[in-house]
């Protein structure tokens, strides 16, 4: 890859050391499973097989969610699969400002819908769901890469990553509501045994429903759970 491994690696542990990500990811850091990982998008980069995003901005997710605020994990598919969209945390667009469509079913069903000249319009600021990471809410896609414009391309590369994640989340904490939108993310299930799971159908489904999002009130249920749990709601 364009960008130096150990470097990468290097900063990765500093970051995660101050996000307190590092007890569960910094042995990951160092194993063969991650050697693999990056031996296979170097491999695809030889091969001039470009992916979203870059490397180093796949693991934002850790470093805009300190582990010690960790409350709620929304579990997406992948990145979004064109280039310069994707800031490497679910759903979110802060490079462009401008809402995907998955995002924009998202912040209807969060904000309600703004209209000019019959778009929906949503502002650059509520387009970075850095505010929601910050608030504990970490937002994984189940594969943090993928080949552009090739959706579900890289699972099987992170994969095993993603099992090492949620085992550790599962042995360390107990009742992090897990949100699992769609068949993809709803299949890590059994792996959060110790957690609140809630399930919707994945944005995207709307295409396919009139454009109507199925989401029965996901967000409302979130913040009910965390009151019952008496923790601080969410501010979508």
């Amino acid at each position: 890859m364009q960008e130096n491994i150990n470097q990468i690696k290097k900063t990765l542990k500093l970051n995660f050391e101050i996000s307190g990500w590092d007890n569960i990811l910094n042995p990951f850091l160092d194993s063969k499973e991650f050697d693999n990982i990056t031996d296979k998008l170097s491999t695809l980069v030889e091969q001039d097989r470009r992916f979203t995003p870059k490397f180093k901005e796949s693991f934002n997710p850790f470093i805009e969610t300190k582990y010690q605020d960790l409350k709620v994990v929304i579990v997406n598919q992948d990145p979004y699969p064109q280039l310069g969209v994707s800031d490497g945390l679910a759903f979110s667009c802060s490079k462009t400002g401008k809402a995907e469509k998955a995002l924009q079913f998202i912040l209807k069903e969060t904000i309600g819908d703004f209209t000019e000249t019959g778009r929906v319009i949503y502002t650059p600021e509520e387009c970075n769901l850095k505010r929601w990471a910050n608030q504990g809410v970490l937002l994984i896609n189940t594969a943090l890469t993928c080949e552009l414009n090739k959706t579900g391309s890289h699972y099987s590369i992170w994969k095993l990553f993603i099992e090492y994640l949620f085992k550790n989340i599962n042995k360390e904490n107990k009742d992090i509501i897990f949100v699992l939108m769609g068949r993809k993310a709803e299949s890590w299930q059994l792996l959060l045994n110790e957690q609140k799971i809630l399930k919707c159908p994945h944005p995207t489904s709307a295409a396919y429903n009139n454009n109507i999002w199925d989401a029965d009130k996901i967000f409302k249920k979130v913040n009910k759970e965390l009151n019952l749990q008496g923790k601080t709601c969410i501010v979508w």
